[in-house]
């Protein structure tokens, strides 16, 4: 299993950071699924900046972040004493969870888990279940073999699904595991798939349009 690695927040440019700091659209869902299933207990793992962690407080969840950077935590923490939140913040590696079993009603791992390795992948995922109540769920995504990142042959692969990414940013040497339709239902066999969507992003970078595909999953603990 490859060692985890945090991100280099400080290779980020202004509007990187502000990108960053915005929650994504799934989110809001989220916010108002769990809300109405009455999910209180919320993990933000891999919180990065707080952006998630944040607006979940906001919206009157008991809510925890959670990362390996210690620098991430710090600012997260900064930013939910700004708008005099509640939030209890540690530091870590996913790959070990610091939280008792049946912590959490609700998880969310947003572009988190899939900084690991095959084996590291399959670790999270018991962590997850060992922390969620029963019918606890989770919105987690994972990097599609579909993207541009898995078929670049110079940066070195660690197992069939994994590569470590080469290029410069603070994901410079980040393992990045890759999934597909059929590993994804091995995977999480022991869950209840509530949905699964396979996305195409659309950015620009250096002139040239760049497409980047993710799996999103809404899955359940099943007792």
């Amino acid at each position: 299993m490859v060692k985890s690695k945090e991100w280099d927040w400080r290779k980020l440019n202004s509007k990187e950071e502000e990108f960053w700091l915005e929650p994504s659209l799934e989110s809001y869902y989220l916010v108002n699924r769990w809300q109405r299933l009455d999910k209180k207990d919320f993990l933000d793992l891999g919180c990065g900046l707080g952006r998630h962690t944040i607006l979940f407080a906001q919206n009157g969840f008991n809510t925890h972040g959670f990362d390996l950077s210690k620098e991430a935590v710090n600012d997260t923490e900064k930013y939910a004493k700004k708008y005099d939140l509640d939030i209890e913040c540690k530091i870590g590696d996913m790959l070990s969870l610091p939280y008792e079993d049946a912590s959490f009603d609700a998880i969310l791992c947003y572009n988190v888990i899939s900084h690991t390795d095959t084996v590291g992948v399959k670790k999270v995922i018991e962590e997850l279940k060992r922390i969620l109540k029963a019918d606890g769920e989770v919105y987690l995504t994972l990097c599609s073999k579909e993207t541009w990142g898995f078929k670049q042959t110079d940066w070195p692969m660690v197992d069939p699904n994994t590569r470590i990414r080469m290029d410069d940013g603070p994901e410079k040497g980040i393992p990045h595991f890759y999934a597909d339709y059929e590993l994804i239902k091995e995977l999480f066999k022991d869950f209840k798939i509530v949905k699964l969507f396979h996305l195409q992003d659309f950015y620009e970078k250096d002139g040239q349009v760049k497409t980047s595909y993710h799996y999103h999953l809404l899955i359940k603990k099943v007792n």
